[in-house]
């Protein structure tokens, strides 16, 4: 499928027929970690990472030398509640940044070798205030996933979304709130940096949407619709995208996962391409990767977004996939197995 889903219904649909990883390359990989010169587990974690890859890509050896990072920016009008310590023109200026190369994620992507994308979304139409109505129609919602999923290359080997959207860490925790249960003091958090008073109104912003559209908010798409936001929804649609064309994800922190946990929610098993980049700093992550069993590979209390942590990660992968497809083994080598 190379097209778009046309609604969310077609995304619906897609989510029931997502593509597996390549058992026999798996198996093949776990074969050669285990004739490689090193004693039996002693790269840890890497060497799962570097099994999961392979069974991805289809390729007992594989190499990752395309990674992409896909920034993706939307803006909010729950922002109109005060619900960050920065105003709405952030988001269009972050952008400029983006697209100038100025911004942490550029210098990260730069570092590990990977393509750079950035996708504003209609930055002068935000979304509703979604504790009035819903933050974007189902129209709305696909386009946002479409986008998404149209900036995938498909001759990356690696996928990183980031995000960037005053306002978006409260739609996230609405998100979270609704695919998991819990009230809002369990998934709201500090973000941009707000004070105590505005995590009570972000806390305050939140009950008030899971009110308003209740039983509404039971299916994961549609609850992406009325309380996420156009960045969520085409990081969504990114993942569903990569997951079509096999290719790995490293997520993000909060609001990336937020966004990819609509897909979990929706159909068990549809983030088995993906692992998780980081901890960050943002306090109900930790609490999204565990619904997810998702053990984060780093944990430095980043709380950037823009797919920072998860472009950290990528040095992590790379050399696990490096190690793995580079090493000799003991007969290549010459050396005893003991």
């Amino acid at each position: 499928m190379t097209k778009a889903p046309a609604d969310l219904a077609a995304f619906r649909a897609c989510l029931t027929t997502l593509p597996g990883s390549d058992s026999g390359a798996e198996d093949a990989a776990r074969g050669r970690n285990g004739s490689l010169t090193k004693p039996p587990g002693s790269l840890g974690r890497l060497e799962d990472l570097a099994i999961w890859y392979a069974g991805w890509r289809g390729d007992a050896r594989p190499r990752l030398e395309r990674p992409q990072v896909i920034v993706f920016a939307g803006n909010h009008g729950v922002t109109a509640r005060g619900v960050s310590a920065f105003p709405p023109e952030v988001t269009v200026q972050m952008v400029a940044n983006f697209e100038g190369g100025g911004a942490a994620i550029n210098q990260l992507a730069r570092a590990f070798g990977a393509q750079m994308t950035v996708v504003p979304l209609d930055l002068d139409r935000p979304t509703a205030d979604f504790t009035a109505a819903p933050a974007m129609t189902e129209g709305e919602c696909a386009a946002a996933m479409a986008a998404g999923w149209d900036a995938v290359d498909p001759g990356a080997d690696l996928l990183v979304t980031g995000e960037m959207g005053i306002g978006n860490t409260t739609a996230a925790a609405a998100l979270a709130a609704a695919l998991f249960g819990g009230g809002a003091e369990m998934w709201v958090g500090r973000g941009t940096g707000v004070d105590d008073a505005g995590l009570s109104r972000k806390a305050q912003v939140v009950t008030e949407a899971l009110a308003l559209h209740g039983a509404a908010l039971d299916d994961p798409l549609d609850a992406l619709a009325r309380v996420g936001g156009r960045e969520l929804a085409a990081m969504a649609g990114a993942i569903l995208r990569a997951r079509m064309l096999r290719i790995p994800v490293i997520l993000d922190g909060f609001i990336c996962t937020a966004a990819a946990a609509v897909l979990e929610r929706a159909q068990a098993g549809a983030l088995d391409h993906s692992v998780a980049g980081h901890l960050s700093a943002e306090g109900a992550h930790g609490r999204l990767l565990e619904h997810l069993g998702k053990a984060p590979l780093l944990s430095l209390g980043l709380r950037l977004g823009e797919g920072s942590g998860a472009a950290l990660a990528i040095g992590i992968l790379k050399g696990a996939v490096a190690c793995h497809s580079g090493m000799a083994s003991f007969a290549e080598a010459g050396v005893s197995e003991g």
